[in-house]
């Protein structure tokens, strides 16, 4: 029988969507992306993205020489291989991505969260090489985690153990509402589209100087933030400072449940370099259980932006 010499990995996020074919030492030799919004329905997307992919995968040969496909996604279930009920993505209820992928390729296809792949990814080519016990934390329009214990994905009884994005972090009445349905949800505060409310919050209500005043308040974006902070704008270095502040102190909570020997965190924030890092390693130390204390690691990922993802799921599909 032939060897099937690459496979396809997918990181779709729930703005843009990743792919790149990966050959067996992990060399992603053809890339594309498109976005992931815009798409009448899940089918159409899939149509749009067998299109994009068709030059890249006749660029190695033709589908003879795929052995599989591995997908991240947001609420992506390894036992079933669908998407279910993910708050950031159009698509609602349970979706068979790996069905339709597989139909419409011809290969088969393996779906799994979209932080999981990232931490398979890390794990195996980045910074967690070697480490058997950490926490990825992925920063984009949501806020993802894949937790691995003793060297194995945590997924729980049902696939979806590990949604650190989705522990409560605000009870008050004003708790702002979660895409999950839940309020006060680390995702709500802390990723990028959560950054973007935290400027709009704080301008409408004060006066002081800022670059982010020069934008419409409902276009403001983290990216816009990230730029005023590297200018060195007060507020938006205090939408970081209370972001990073937010972060570490749940991290603190997170580490007695595994006690990892680092948190990695991934994604479009942390472009935001100490900004984002110093607040969240101070409010950790500070509220880290004492046994705790000087253990984890408080990393950014080695990778550059979705190879992480894009990697993780294209070692799962070798296992198809």
């Amino acid at each position: 029988m032939e060897i099937k010499p690459y496979v396809i990995g997918l990181d779709l996020g729930g703005t843009n969507s990743v792919f790149g074919i990966v050959d067996a030492d992990a060399n992603i030799v053809a890339t594309t992306s498109l976005k992931t919004k815009g798409h009448q329905s899940v089918e159409e997307y899939v149509q749009c993205c067998t299109k994009a992919l068709a030059p890249l995968i006749e660029q190695v040969g033709g589908i003879d020489k795929i052995h599989g496909m591995g997908i991240g996604a947001p609420n992506g279930n390894f036992y079933t291989c669908n998407i279910e009920y993910a708050p950031n993505l159009e698509w609602k209820g349970i979706v068979p991505l790996a069905r339709l992928f597989s139909e419409a390729l011809g290969v088969n296809v393996v779906v799994t969260n979209d932080a999981n792949a990232a931490a398979i990814g890390e794990m195996t080519y980045g910074a967690a090489k070697g480490m058997k016990n950490f926490i990825m934390i992925t920063l984009g329009t949501g806020v993802g985690s894949g937790v691995v214990v003793n060297g194995d994905l945590v997924y729980g009884s049902d696939g979806f153990a590990g949604e650190l994005g989705h522990v409560t972090v605000d009870y008050s009445e004003d708790a702002r509402p979660c895409g999950c349905g839940n309020k006060g949800c680390l995702e709500a505060y802390c990723s990028a589209t959560g950054v973007a409310r935290t400027a709009r919050e704080i301008l409408s209500k004060c006066n002081d100087e800022s670059e982010l005043r020069n934008i419409p308040l409902e276009n403001i974006t983290s990216k816009d933030v990230s730029i005023a902070a590297s200018h060195g704008d007060k507020i938006a270095c205090e939408i970081y400072q209370f972001t990073g502040e937010l972060l570490g102190r749940t991290c603190a909570n997170f580490t007695p449940f595994s006690s990892p020997e680092a948190y990695i965190f991934f994604g479009g924030l942390t472009k935001a370099g100490d900004l984002l890092m110093n607040p969240i390693k101070s409010a950790y130390d500070a509220h880290v259980m004492k046994i705790f204390k000087g253990k984890a690691q408080m990393l950014f990922s080695k990778l550059d932006d979705a190879q992480a993802a894009v990697l993780g799921a294209a070692a799962l599909a070798w296992k198809v």
